[in-house]
């Protein structure tokens, strides 16, 4: 009974709860049952836990509500972790008591840093109180219900993380893919200093790609694709490695009942595969994916300086000019999609240097010429990496190089040839010719008497 701590966490416990949980341990400080595979609903009994500090029933299979004496009579509690859950119904009852995890909702809890509930069919718009938290770094209402848009004052200068994915959001702002988003990539996107990751996919978004976007020296994975935006790319796309992750909090007098931060986790499609990178992988992970818009003109040469990236996706787009010799910069890219554009000219045969080269396509284009030696990477590119782009010859593609030289490239230059005559030569032509015919007949005049006489006969008539 008088037990304080408690941590069963990361096992393979099944079947409910007990009843009377809270009443057997009511001096407890700290209780971790996340990571198992409870199910039923959270005992009333927990109200009994008075004492209760940290209290983590994450990733269970719980259902029903939050029990009413719990929030009203646990009144120390200041780590509540719920994630994972099949949880349901008013988060907490309108007379509920925890001063110390959530006063007056959210609103004036200033300090307040992770703010982490996805999968919890939450429903309605994001709280006005979202303005006063001025310290949160991490916000994830991903999977849920949300509505509306965010609130004008958003985001925090503090925010690191945010993971709004799979909402019914809407509006002109900034959100993680899959929503109804529209208009222009707001302005304020520069202030989110210490993102890592900008996940805009899947949405309404129109305009130009952000000359802000400069301003986000620590990203690391930029998805703008399935939009509408349109223009040119900036040439100043930064992407920096970063290797300090945060995914531990300690303090020196709660070390043992501070909750570790669940790792981040974003999606991102690399090798036409979508992963999930967390932890680790993420914090290698750099890639750039504006893929699916309407973006226009050359490819900056400066993309070839982002030597750390793993994934470059410029797909489904009206990009043209030939693709820049400073690729052959990115030895660390493992998947470069250029397909389904208009570029052309040869491909840059100091590609086939990029050795960790996993996934290439550049099909469907106007590109020309013979392919990259088959060695290396290159060796293990087949016809789908090239075709659509009918001027390109050697293997992989049936083509010849030598045969296709040796015969007219178009149908068009062979009725040029036959139907319209080049002025320019015309002119030479003509004035050559009639300089050597006057030439000609000055001669005959000279060499035969008998012409002789009979030019000058003519002029006297």
């Amino acid at each position: 009974m008088s037990l304080k701590e408690l941590d069963i966490s990361i096992n393979s416990f099944h079947g409910h709860i007990p009843t009377e949980f809270g009443a057997y341990l009511p001096m407890l400080q700290t209780l971790n049952i996340s990571r198992n595979a409870l199910n039923g609903s959270i005992p009333s009994s927990f109200g009994d836990m008075k004492s209760l500090v940290f209290l983590d029933l994450s990733n269970n299979l719980l259902t029903r509500g939050i029990p009413e004496y719990l929030a009203t009579d646990c009144t120390l509690l200041q780590f509540l972790v719920l994630s994972n859950n099949s949880l349901q119904g008013q988060i907490f009852p309108t007379n509920f008591n925890l001063k110390k995890l959530l006063p007056r909702w959210l609103g004036n809890k200033s300090c307040l840093i992770d703010i982490i509930m996805s999968k919890s069919h939450l429903e309605g718009p994001i709280p006005l109180g979202f303005c006063q938290l001025e310290s949160l770094e991490v916000l994830d209402f991903s999977v849920n219900n949300i509505i509306g848009s965010l609130p004008s004052c958003f985001p925090p200068s503090s925010i690191k993380q945010v993971h709004l994915s799979k909402n019914k959001l809407q509006g002109q702002t900034l959100d993680i893919g899959y929503n109804h988003f529209e208009g222009n990539i707001p302005d304020w996107i520069d202030m989110l200093s210490n993102l890592t990751c900008l996940i805009l996919s899947n949405n309404d978004f129109q305009g130009e790609m952000s000359i802000r976007l400069r301003k986000l020296s620590q990203l690391r994975l930029i998805d703008l694709s399935h939009n509408k935006l349109f223009g040119h790319i900036p040439p100043c796309l930064n992407i920096t490695i970063v290797t300090t992750t945060f995914d531990f909090v300690f303090d020196s007098h709660l070390v043992r009942i501070i909750p570790l931060r669940e790792e981040e986790s974003v999606e991102f499609t690399t090798k036409t595969i979508s992963y999930s990178y967390r932890g680790r992988l993420l914090a290698y992970m750099y890639g750039i994916d504006p893929s699916n818009n309407k973006l226009v003109g050359v490819i900056p040469y400066q993309i070839g300086n982002l030597v750390g990236i793993h994934s470059l996706n410029l797909s489904h787009n009206n990009l043209t000019r030939p693709i820049p010799l400073t690729f052959s910069n990115l030895k660390q890219i493992e998947s470069l999609n250029l397909s389904y554009n208009n570029l052309n000219r040869k491909i840059h045969s100091q590609l086939v240097e990029l050795n960790n080269l996993a996934v290439f396509s550049v099909a469907h284009n106007n590109l020309l010429g013979k392919l990259p030696d088959r060695i290396a990477q290159f060796g293990t590119f087949e016809e789908s990496s090239y075709e659509g782009n009918p001027f390109f010859c050697e293997q992989p593609l049936p083509k010849n190089c030598n045969a296709i030289e040796s015969r007219p490239k178009d149908s068009s230059i062979t009725r040029e040839d036959n139907d319209f005559i080049d002025m320019n030569i015309f002119y030479i032509s003509f004035v050559a010719s009639s300089i050597i015919m006057l030439l000609k007949i000055v001669a005959v005049l000279l060499i035969n008497p008998y012409w002789h006489r009979r030019w000058f006969y003519i002029v006297e008539l």
